[in-house]
């Protein structure tokens, strides 16, 4: 994947084929499959490979993982074609090293100052920035704290996303300036069901506060 040359705007947790079909006619850039079991936007394979099929081709896939062995989280992206990983959790170092082919999102919860230290060493393309909740990884609907995924800016490219919605991600875009923004929970009518009305609003609002 080629670095954006706008704010790439993300919709996370796509669980049917046609909740992902109105993402993308709503303007996303990129789709989030969650294969975390745990998560209520968990999607098997199975229907993650047909989600991807429907997918017209401009829009970047991306796989969530959590503390999945590299060698799984290959075969899954190999399998469906994915452009993009996400990985949550702890991984090694050299982790890009076995991902070459993927574009790679780090995702880390930002909640004080120390915790902008692990982006030092993290290896990405873009780091993912989420508000702390326990045992949730995306869709945690916390926000991050955005003077601190600012100050992340100075370590790589960012993704925000905790807490955004249609009612506050054009002040989030104006205050942190990130090169994306990410959203599930914000655009949904239940867990793991989107909204196309909330959807809709979500990519406008993103799209004219970047400018």
């Amino acid at each position: 994947m080629r670095a954006a040359s706008r704010m790439i705007i993300k919709i996370c947790g796509l669980t049917t084929i046609g909740d992902a079909l109105a993402a993308a006619e709503a303007g996303a850039d990129m789709i989030g499959l969650n294969f975390y079991i745990r998560s209520p936007r968990f999607v098997s394979t199975e229907t993650a490979s047909k989600i991807a099929a429907a997918l017209p081709g401009r829009i970047c896939k991306v796989g969530l993982f959590v503390e999945e062995p590299a060698r799984r989280v290959r075969k899954i992206a190999e399998l469906l074609g994915l452009d993009a990983v996400q990985l949550h959790g702890s991984y090694p170092r050299g982790i890009a090293g076995k991902l070459p082919r993927f574009t790679l999102i780090r995702a880390f919860h930002v909640a004080a100052e120390e915790d902008l230290d692990q982006l030092e060493t993290a290896e990405a393309d873009y780091f993912l920035l989420d508000g702390l909740a326990a045992g949730l990884h995306g869709g945690t609907g916390r926000r991050c704290d955005w003077s601190l995924a600012s100050k992340a800016k100075d370590y790589g490219r960012i993704i925000l996303a905790g807490g955004l919605t249609p009612g506050n991600v054009a002040e989030a875009v104006r205050e942190v300036r990130p090169d994306g923004v990410d959203v599930a929970s914000g655009v949904e009518s239940a867990p793991g069901r989107k909204d196309i009305e909330l959807m809709r609003r979500f990519v406008e609002a993103a799209r004219a506060a970047a400018g």
